[in-house]
């Protein structure tokens, strides 16, 4: 599970770009506002994202300038 965990990256973001990102993150994941969980389960690795999810997830942080992004 934790090889799916993006909270390395997550982690990694300035405190003022966090809101931001997330909800970039809900969107690329079709993850609802409202779903606080269903984005802590995939944040922790709890759920494997697909291919183009996690292809997703390393673009919106790499414009972040973070490229560490697997892991706890």
């Amino acid at each position: 599970m934790k090889r799916f965990s993006f909270k390395k990256g997550y982690d990694q973001l300035p405190a003022g770009r966090v809101q931001e990102v997330r909800a970039e993150l809900f969107k690329a994941l079709g993850i609802s506002r409202g779903s606080r969980k269903a984005f802590l389960m995939r944040m922790r690795g709890e759920t494997e994202p697909k291919v183009t999810e996690a292809e997703a997830i390393e673009k919106i942080f790499k414009a972040e300038g973070i490229t560490d992004i697997w892991g706890d």
